[in-house]
């Protein structure tokens, strides 16, 4: 049996609040939010900008750069490259700071409920 079955049908309880209120808990969600909330942020005024830009700026976003590919579409295009690197960052991220600290919260939580 998996821990994940095992905890499926046990009630939350005193374990799991003292986790929740343990500083390692604390520390984990505070990591998270570091990354999160300014990549969250920083992504929305990017999109932000660019929806502004396509749309006040007509001119502007049809600049033509090679061929037939001006910049509205390699600004569009770029709103994917973003979030492909914002995903590999956050990969990144969480495998250093998150993992560590959660890999070690679930061990204490796993080997105190044997």
């Amino acid at each position: 049996m998996t821990s994940t079955e095992r905890d499926v049908g046990n009630p939350p309880g005193e374990d799991w609040e003292a986790v929740q209120a343990s500083p390692e808990f604390t520390e984990l969600r505070r990591r998270l939010r570091v990354f999160v909330f300014p990549m969250t942020a920083f992504f929305l005024g990017w999109y932000l900008l660019y929806v502004l830009v396509a749309d006040y700026a007509h001119d502007f976003m049809a600049i033509k750069l090679v061929g037939n590919i001006n910049v509205g579409l390699v600004f569009g295009l770029l709103q994917f490259v973003s979030t492909f690197v914002i995903t590999g960052l956050y990969v990144r991220y969480a495998n250093r700071r998150l993992d560590p600290l959660a890999a070690g919260i679930r061990e204490r939580l796993e080997g105190s409920g044997e």
